[in-house]
């Protein structure tokens, strides 16, 4: 039986939209953001609520229009949810604890569930070496910060402090 089957009859103890994933993308993506705004990060990408984008929305989201609470409640449930069942098909270590599915699952609503599975993090992390992997979350086999940088307008990579500030938090959720 896969992961996502024993996440589903709860044959695993893994809940998906766990209240501590969702206060963690309250921190990180924003509360309250309920006017759609152009991601500068992202080049621009349409944004709204915690982190709700065309590319995971049922809706359209189109800048400067207004999502009702109820309506970011349904969609970042319904996002959240689809996201982590998409993990579990990657994620082979049953042994993980709610924190690390929760890091990893904020991991792949920022930058994609199919990044996070190929992640160095992840493979880590199916290897039960869950220690290593959670600090890849954050940095490199070299010692230098992962997943914190953009492309500027000249192609040019550039740390962005902030996102490592993400990583970091999801780092020590992770191996908490």
């Amino acid at each position: 039986m896969s992961l996502r089957n024993k996440i589903l009859t709860g044959a695993v103890a893994l809940v998906l939209g766990s209240s501590t994933l969702m206060a963690h993308l309250g921190k990180w993506e924003g509360e309250g953001q309920n006017v759609v705004y152009a991601d500068k990060l992202a080049r621009g990408l349409p944004t709204v609520c915690k982190g709700i984008t065309r590319y995971t929305s049922p809706y359209p989201v189109i800048v400067g229009d207004y999502w009702s609470d109820a309506r970011c409640a349904e969609v970042e449930q319904l996002v959240v949810e689809r996201g982590q069942l998409d993990l579990a098909d990657c994620l082979t270590n049953e042994n993980v604890s709610q924190n690390t599915f929760d890091a990893l699952s904020s991991h792949g609503h920022h930058f994609g569930t199919s990044a996070t599975c190929a992640s160095r993090a992840l493979m880590l992390i199916n290897q039960d070496r869950i220690e290593e992997g959670c600090r890849a979350l954050a940095w490199g086999a070299d010692g230098r910060p992962v997943w914190a940088y953009v492309t500027d307008a000249q192609g040019n990579k550039v740390f962005v402090q902030g996102l490592h500030n993400r990583q970091l938090d999801e780092a020590r959720l992770c191996a908490s």
